[in-house]
């Protein structure tokens, strides 16, 4: 069986930052699983800017089923984490499984990445000693909440920091899923050779 990626997101979702890297994991070969607080046909949306707006639109994008619920989640199962952004991460992070999932992949030294909001997940830790000292990025109006956590935020749209991958917006989602995809295939190898692979 190929190795699973689990991707926490909801509706709200910007819908390129969670359709691109699924896309793209299975491109890949790895089995890329969407999980939400419950498992059901989520709605995704469109962030974009309009002249004269000096804030982001939103219009609603594709539907998306997902294959989980957050309480089914057994994060021992996956070697990577994918965190899209949108509006999602807002309201996900107020899930009491969220944290149990999301820490497991810290604890463990396993790829995390996020993007845009992505970041405002991290809040639901009780521990965010993870991220102090560690640079990351996200979208602008984000970096009081990556500040907050404890890491520097970082002006570049792309930042990778050891294993945790982080980026601005859907524009970097290119880079983004190239640097991801670099430490999966370096955690697939390694957990390989130790026995410890996930199936």
């Amino acid at each position: 069986m190929p190795n699973k990626v689990l991707i926490l997101t909801g509706d709200g979702a910007e819908v390129l930052e969670v359709y691109y890297p699924y896309y793209r994991l299975l491109e890949e070969g790895y089995d890329a699983v969407i999980a939400s607080p419950t498992k059901k046909t989520l709605y995704t949306v469109v962030h974009d800017f309009i002249e004269g707006w000096e804030t982001y639109t939103e219009k609603p994008a594709h539907q998306l089923p997902s294959h989980i619920a957050f309480a089914d989640v057994d994060p021992a199962d996956y070697i990577a984490l994918v965190i899209p952004g949108g509006r999602a991460p807002e309201y996900i992070r107020t899930n009491p499984e969220l944290p149990r999932i999301v820490q497991h992949f810290l604890d463990a030294d396993k790829p995390v990445a996020a993007i845009c909001h992505g970041a405002q997940v991290f809040l639901s830790l009780a521990d965010t000693s993870y991220f102090e000292g560690r640079t990351m990025t996200c979208y602008n109006a984000v970096r009081p909440d990556v500040e907050r956590i404890g890491a520097i935020y970082a002006d570049e749209t792309l930042h990778a920091d050891g294993k945790l991958v982080s980026g601005h917006a859907w524009p970097d989602l290119p880079g983004f899923m190239r640097e991801f995809l670099k430490l999966v295939r370096q955690e697939e190898t390694s957990r390989s050779a130790d026995g410890t692979l996930a199936v």
